[in-house]
């Protein structure tokens, strides 16, 4: 293709002929193609136009204008024509529904949500790729209208199934599913009235007509302990079952490492490298090593479970794991992105075995700032399994252990400390939140909901995953190959304006303007940490934040402060973690840029797969958490309780019980002797004839008046 015309039209030939190939007109040229002839072309007329005469120069012209599609640069007319569309007006993403009927959509870009009205929800589901024309910028928040539906990405609903007046229908149990599942006569299949099933969508909603499905799985009469997490796997389409060839493969990779595998790898069997988990964790993906060295510098080794070296590019175990995304965690029990052969033996950095790993080296000066690193295709022998607890009680003093041992941490910890040091000159934002951990009974019912406790060793792994995770983005950077970085933008213009309009009533400012830097935050943070109303203004602060994202467009991490961030550490649960290392492997190799396995636009895609994934689970695991914190609590009705307000609504309040990590609402009708106003702003309820207010993190006291198990809602009244 060098030698014809369109080489020396296309100012970016040579930039598409270093990355493939058989280069086909880059996008630049395609738009300008368009924009000159002024009309729609068909495929066959771009083939020509851009003398295109080889079979695979074909393939990639189709799949490069397949991409534009998708990235919403191009349509695709009723004449099967590509043309051009208005980028300034059409926002390509993924879509959010409200329980209410209204929606969002999510645009795979960044920026702002674009809401979306009821009558333009009524023809898709939750996490269906769309194209969204914005037709109303007036407010804070833009308005839009779709255009075209990219991808359905809902083929199965769960719910409970009713019949009335003659018609069959399947009521989802995801709050997420706006539309009633209609059910045609003769696909109800054994299914009564009242039970729960999952239905496999036949026909997809539409502006006109509701989505009809067939009855395909028949859960059960009633939720029982352990069903929850059954319907919300199918409730939210969670991949659960791995296909036969999956498991084919899996059995087909040998239980041990051996010698032939231990080849051409770095020998770091002698390195006294740890692992450090939780108590009941059953995979171990990262080891740790550290030494102080004679001129006060530091060498700190993570080394990670190299599941690239098992799961290969387009393997069944490979497009099952890019499918799941990532594993998914229940609170007692794990949908796990790979087979147990993989995740709880050969890829799991057991102690007193040689484990295959790749491994992150950093040398530190004394102020802990990265001088050099180098990446390796390793073999390591874990030294000991540990514990979060043990490690703390270790460094305390409070538990004798080996000498070795002992050093080594107290190595970890030193070292650890100067990272933190590093972290707070930087301005990383840092939220005081309480996780929680569900105590079950013999029963599989909650017995309590106690607070998770993080305590130094938990930090040391932390600072030691980002410190690599950090090494890895940089380096790759440079490097030029297509990656997969873990974006956290900066937080949206509406959102920060209430943030500013919230912090004036309190005297507080945010400084930055419209841009503020992660800095700013970490500054305004120190300022309020000793005030009694503290907790109120972090949580107004952190719900003005985005969610992280994963992007080939390296826009850096604001919350952690980072210019270039990527994750690295965890394949085993992470389908991104598995792409950074192909592209490590491919880098340490010195091969061309142009000869890794995917194209940046495949990699946009599998990051905007990854980011959907990511979302669904937190919704599938939520869902199960809800329903099993419902169950808890409805043996509880009459009950008072103390607690907080965690959230402020136009219809009430919602109130989290102290002690208790449950939350549930304060209806406004249940708002006794007023009628309240909602201030958005001020995050608050105030009465109109009275000087009531309920302000987010005010103390309460509630009772509680009902549980509703299928809606997973707790309702509150205010305790006499």
């Amino acid at each position: 293709m060098k030698d014809k015309k369109n080489s020396k039209r296309d100012p970016y030939f040579s930039r598409e002929a270093e990355t493939y190939e058989y280069p086909v007109p880059s996008r630049e040229f395609i738009l300008e193609y368009l924009r000159e002839r002024k009309k729609p072309a068909s495929f066959e007329h771009l083939i020509d136009a851009f003398g295109l005469k080889l079979e695979p120069e074909h393939d990639g012209l189709k799949r490069r204008l397949s991409a534009m599609l998708r990235d919403g640069q191009l349509v695709l007319n009723r004449r099967d024509h590509y043309g051009l569309v208005d980028r300034m007006s059409l926002v390509a993403g993924f879509i959010q529904a409200h329980r209410d009927g209204f929606g969002w959509l999510i645009p795979e870009a960044g920026g702002q949500d674009i809401f979306l009205h009821a009558r333009q929800m009524r023809q898709v589901f939750t996490d269906d790729r769309v194209l969204v024309r914005v037709i109303s910028k007036a407010g804070r928040r833009p308005e839009g209208a779709i255009v075209e539906i990219l991808e359905r990405n809902t083929l199965h609903v769960a719910g409970r199934f009713h019949v009335e007046n003659g018609v069959a229908f399947v009521d989802p149990d995801s709050k997420s599913i706006i539309q009633e599942i209609i059910v045609p006569k003769g696909s109800e299949g054994a299914a009564k009235s009242g039970q729960f099933v999952v239905v496999h969508i036949i026909s997809q909603p539409t502006t006109r007509r509701q989505p009809m499905g067939e009855v395909v799985e028949i859960l059960g009469d009633q939720l029982t302990p352990g069903m929850e997490v059954e319907l919300a796997i199918r409730a939210h389409n969670l991949p659960h079952q791995f296909p036969s060839g999956v498991i084919t493969e899996a059995t087909q990779i040998p239980n041990v490492v051996s010698a032939v595998d231990c080849e051409n790898r770095r020998d770091l069997r002698d390195l006294f490298f740890v692992t450090i988990d939780g108590e009941d964790a059953k995979d171990f993906d990262d080891a740790i090593y550290c030494e102080s060295l004679a001129n006060g510098h530091w060498r700190a080794f993570v080394a990670i479970a190299d599941v690239a070296h098992y799961v290969k590019p387009d393997s069944a175990l490979d497009n099952e794991a890019k499918l799941r995304g990532n594993s998914v965690y229940f609170p007692a029990r794990v949908i796990p992105m790979l087979p147990e052969k993989l995740s709880n033996e050969l890829c799991s950095l057991r102690p007193n075995c040689d484990r295959l790993t790749m491994v992150c080296e950093i040398e530190l000066n004394g102020d802990a700032e990265v001088i050099s690193y180098r990446f390796d295709d390793a073999v390591i022998h874990s030294k000991a399994r540990l514990t979060y607890t043990k490690v703390a009680a270790i460094l305390e003093g409070k538990i004798a252990e080996n000498k070795v041992l002992t050093g080594h941490l107290k190595n970890c910890h030193r070292l650890f400390k100067k990272l933190l040091q590093q972290r707070k000159l930087r301005g990383a934002i840092e939220f005081e939140t309480t996780e929680t951990q569900i105590i079950f009974s013999d029963d599989g019912k909650i017995d309590r909901i106690v607070p998770r406790k993080r305590n130094v060793a938990h930090q040391i792994i932390e600072e030691f995953m980002l410190l690599a995770n950090e090494t890895t983005s940089k380096y790759l950077e440079k490097s030029g190959i297509p990656v997969l970085y873990r974006v956290h933008d900066l937080p949206q213009p509406d959102r920060l304006m209430g943030l500013r309009d919230f912090l004036k009533a309190f005297s507080l400012r945010l400084g930055g303007g419209d841009s503020p830097t992660p800095k700013e935050y970490a500054k305004l943070l120190e300022r309020v940490a000793k005030r009694p109303d503290a907790h109120l203004i972090q949580t107004v602060m952190l719900r003005s934040l985005r969610q992280a994202i994963y992007s080939t467009d390296n826009r850096g991490h604001f919350g952690l402060s980072y210019e270039s961030y990527c994750h690295f550490t965890s394949p085993i649960r992470r389908y991104p973690d598995l792409l950074i290392h192909r592209a490590l492997k491919h880098a340490i190799k010195n091969r061309k840029k142009s000869k890794f396995s995917l194209d940046a636009e495949k990699v946009e895609m599998v990051g905007e797969h990854c980011s959907m994934t990511e979302r669904r689970a937190d919704r599938a695991s939520r869902d199960a958490t809800d329903w099993l914190k419902c169950d808890y609590m409805q043996h509880k009705v009459g009950k008072t309780f103390d607690g907080f307000i965690a959230d402020v609504t136009g219809f009430g309040l919602f109130v989290e019980l102290k002690d208790i990590y449950v939350q549930g609402l304060v209806h406004v009708t249940a708002l006794k002797n007023d009628y309240y106003q909602f201030d958005s702003v001020h995050h608050l309820l105030r009465g109109k004839s009275g000087n009531t207010v309920y302000r987010l993190g005010d103390p309460i006291r509630v009772m509680v008046a009902r549980v509703n198990l299928d809606d997973r809602q707790i309702d509150f009244v205010i305790a006499e």
